[in-house]
């Protein structure tokens, strides 16, 4: 098991080889204090995961490296803590770039799914992207974009959520 800090008090959850690492903006004021990933009381991430087929039951967030064993990691772009992602600017994902792809390159997983648009876009200098699949690799990983499972997120209901994780479980085979 291999973990590299994100955050004071949160842990990146990675491996080498997993199957898909997915990378929020940045973690929740409240995720970092209790050292835990997708802590907060709206996100949607942990039910969403699991009703796209990711894993085989409800994964609390206290047990957030438990999905180690499905071949699956967690990470975030940007370490520093905030309790909204638009606190974060495009200059700090731009400067979190370098330090993502290394973290990849060394790990390689098969598949970097960005949990919104926003950091990758920050990230790789792209203006338009489209959900889904990306023609480039980004740390020498496959890239999928998905919608931001945040509360936060009003234009997405917990159904489209599943519908779009569920198009990249489909992927993986």
């Amino acid at each position: 098991m291999t973990y590299l800090t994100t955050a004071p008090g949160l842990t990146d959850i990675l491996a080498p080889g997993l199957q898909v690492v997915f990378c929020g903006l940045n973690p929740g004021v409240d995720a970092a204090a209790a050292g835990h990933h997708f802590l907060g009381r709206g996100n949607r991430f942990w039910p969403v995961l699991h009703l796209a087929g990711f894993t085989p039951h409800l994964v609390a967030p206290h047990d957030d490296a438990s999905v180690l064993g499905f071949g699956l990691g967690l990470t975030a772009a940007v370490g520093r803590p905030t309790s909204r992602a638009d606190q974060v600017g495009a200059d700090e994902f731009a400067q979190a770039a370098a330090g993502l792809q290394h973290k990849l390159a060394l790990l390689q997983p098969q598949w970097i799914a960005f949990l919104g648009k926003a950091a990758y876009a920050a990230m790789t200098g792209k203006r338009q992207l489209a959900w889904g699949e990306q023609p480039e690799r980004f740390g020498g990983a496959r890239v999928w974009i998905l919608p931001n499972p945040s509360g936060l997120n009003r234009g997405y209901s917990k159904e489209r959520l599943v519908d779009a994780y569920a198009e990249l479980r489909r992927a993986l085979g």
